[in-house]
């Protein structure tokens, strides 16, 4: 097993960090010419997690190199996730696979779901915006420097979850489950909150093979607190070989490590609290108490929505420098009579943004019941579904064909 995760982390430090290690601590350091391989890091997370699941007895090797291989290089989620683990995927190798109606009209729903987020919405507004206000956020006011905030923030997003809408969606068509990955993150009370709903595979990934193994909680409340802090350090190194990664992986282990302190000195008060919002509100709650408990839940989504938006500033930004000088705008450039001639100038943008946030913020009952009206429509209907979502990115499309922002990790 340490041989097996050895091989596995030097292939990727190699790849990866190697001009990165380089010139943190060589200020001569010629940089190595590397190709980067495609999804190498979702794949080197996958092969660790057969590896590790094998080693705690979770699950059997398997018998043959082909079914590995198999594992290994599914293609729709081999490229930018979700992290599938063996003891998820490998039962499935070992029967035939089946293609229900439900799971199809399923992935199919969830193919034009990740279409939509990925090739209308988010490439729009970063080719058409975003990208423009972060290779020069001087030449634009506070306002715009915001809203390019707020644009990046739902970008990510719908390009990310598109992605694996569109995984998930695939593997569903040719008779395989791929689990959850994100799950309205944006919705969240609290950072611990918004990690269970962000890159689920990836979180859940990190803290059971990573925190836990590292000691969890088991050993103290400062243990928890450093072992909260190497996670999300590496999982922000994970993301990409730049410091600013790694700043934006410390923002929220210290976060986390906020909330945790907060909750142990006062639960009543804390946000984490409201992950299990739902059970405060029984009818054993008096009704002033659960409009109170309502309120204290949207300013806490508020101002959770406004960390994760501020920190995606230093994800996006290729450099410290352009980072400070997107906040500099933010706090001594603002505005908001900007704000009138932004909407003139940029209309399109500002539609597929309200559009955006307004699919992402709608009632999950709502979701599941334009989902099941797919998932139950004739097969005819769903083709022509599909096509209308395809004419629909030929009318919004540029020129240039725009990678999923996940390529790069």
């Amino acid at each position: 097993m340490g041989a097996s995760v050895g091989i596995d982390l030097a292939l990727l430090g190699y790849f990866k960090y190697v001009n990165f290690f380089g010139s943190l601590f060589s200020s001569s350091w010629t940089p190595v010419d590397i190709f980067l391989p495609v999804g190498v890091s979702f794949f080197t997370f996958q092969s660790l997690s057969y590896s590790i699941d094998i080693y705690r007895g979770k699950i059997k090797p398997l018998d043959s190199l082909l079914d590995y291989a198999f594992y290994i290089s599914f293609f729709p989620q081999l490229v930018a996730g979700p992290i599938v683990r063996a003891s998820d995927f490998i039962p499935q190798i070992r029967r035939k696979p089946v293609v229900t109606d439900e799971m199809f009209g399923t992935g199919t729903f969830l193919i034009m779901m990740g279409i939509i987020k990925k090739a209308v919405i988010s490439d729009y507004i970063g080719i058409n915006f975003v990208d423009r206000v972060f290779e020069q956020p001087m030449l634009y006011s506070g306002v715009e420097n915001i809203l390019a905030t707020y644009g990046y923030t739902l970008q990510i997003y719908c390009d990310f979850s598109g992605y694996s809408d569109v995984a998930i969606g695939i593997a569903l068509w040719l008779g395989f489950h791929f689990p959850e990955n994100f799950r309205t993150p944006y919705k969240s009370a609290s950072i611990t909150e918004f990690w269970r709903r962000w890159h689920i595979s990836l979180s859940s990934w990190l803290r059971d093979y990573l925190y836990i193994s590292l000691g969890g909680n088991r050993k103290g409340k400062a243990r928890q607190y450093i072992n909260l802090m190497i996670t999300m350090l590496l999982g922000g190194l994970w993301h990409g070989a730049n410091l600013t990664f790694v700043l934006w992986g410390a923002i929220h282990g210290a976060m986390l490590c906020l909330e945790k302190a907060w909750y142990n000195f006062k639960p009543d008060l804390s946000p984490i609290k409201f992950i299990k919002a739902p059970a405060e509100s029984a009818d054993a709650c008096t009704p002033g108490r659960r409009a109170v408990s309502r309120i204290m839940k949207v300013l806490c989504t508020i101002i959770t929505f406004h960390i994760v938006a501020a920190s995606w500033v230093l994800f996006r930004a290729k450099s410290f420098d352009m980072a400070a000088q997107v906040f500099t705008q933010m706090f001594t450039k603002t505005d908001l009579s900007v704000l009138g001639s932004w909407i003139v100038s940029f209309k399109e943008v500002a539609l597929l943004m309200l559009i955006g946030y307004a699919m992402h913020l709608c009632p999950e009952r709502l979701v599941q019941r334009v989902k099941a009206a797919v998932v139950g429509s004739h097969f005819l209907v769903k083709v022509l579904l599909l096509v209308f979502v395809i004419w629909l990115v030929f009318q919004v499309k540029n020129s240039e064909i725009q990678p999923f922002i996940y390529f790069q990790f």
